[in-house]
């Protein structure tokens, strides 16, 4: 569940990591292009729990959120 102190890591879109960390959907591409090494390819739409978590370790997870539900 999240909530303004927690983000539930789960599978994620790029459009959904992009409103977590309140970024546009192109600077959120960025960022995970830089960690494609780490990370390697999505598999569909969604980031895996593993990419997710290699995502929040490098960029750190965000604080504050809203998240439309």
């Amino acid at each position: 569940m999240e909530n303004q102190n927690h983000i539930l890591v789960r599978p994620y879109t790029i459009k959904e990591l992009a409103k977590i960390y309140q970024v546009s959907i192109p600077t959120m591409r960025k960022w995970i292009n830089e960690l494609k090494n780490e990370i390697g390819e999505k598999k569909g739409w969604f980031y895996s729990i593993r990419q997710v978590k290699i995502i929040f370790d490098n960029l750190c997870v965000p604080y504050t959120t809203e998240l439309d539900k």
